[in-house]
């Protein structure tokens, strides 16, 4: 009985956490309050829709809609997470750009930060760049494994 009683008030608790780890997303998202740390919610709040403080969406230039995306990256809604994860960058010898728990040496959080890049930060036709909430939620994707969820 009493374990039964333990491992229910710990589903309670970690409920609460997760709740209020939800409500500090919002908080910190910005011009992109819908964004979740999920591939999904990155591929339609960031690459696929610009934000309410003026940003553009990435698909403006990263497409291979009726011409070569730029830098060689295409982040269309069928094929981003494989041009993402695990992929080497075109422009940057030795840099992956999406490496799976490991958001500090991801080089797509590079070149949205402005840190240690060849080239410009993106997006190209920035400022107005991502928040740096928008990052951080996008980060908390990666660190988790970067799923395809």
């Amino acid at each position: 009985m009493r374990v039964h009683l333990f491992v229910s008030l710990l589903l309670v608790a970690a409920g609460a956490a997760t709740a209020g780890c939800d409500e500090s997303l919002r908080s910190v998202a910005g011009p992109s309050p819908n964004l979740q740390p999920t591939f999904s919610s990155i591929q339609s709040e960031i690459f696929e829709k610009p934000d309410s403080a003026g940003r553009s969406a990435c698909v403006t230039c990263h497409t291979n809609t009726g011409r070569p995306p730029s830098g060689g990256l295409n982040l269309n809604h069928d094929v981003a997470y494989t041009a993402l994860v695990s992929v080497m960058s075109s422009r940057r010898p030795g840099a992956i750009l999406v490496i799976p728990g490991d958001p500090d040496n991801s080089y797509l959080i590079h070149k949205l930060d402005g840190t240690n890049i060849a080239g410009r930060r993106m997006p190209f036709n920035g400022p107005p760049y991502l928040t740096d909430g928008q990052i951080l939620i996008m980060k908390r994707w990666i660190a988790v494994g970067a799923p395809r969820n």
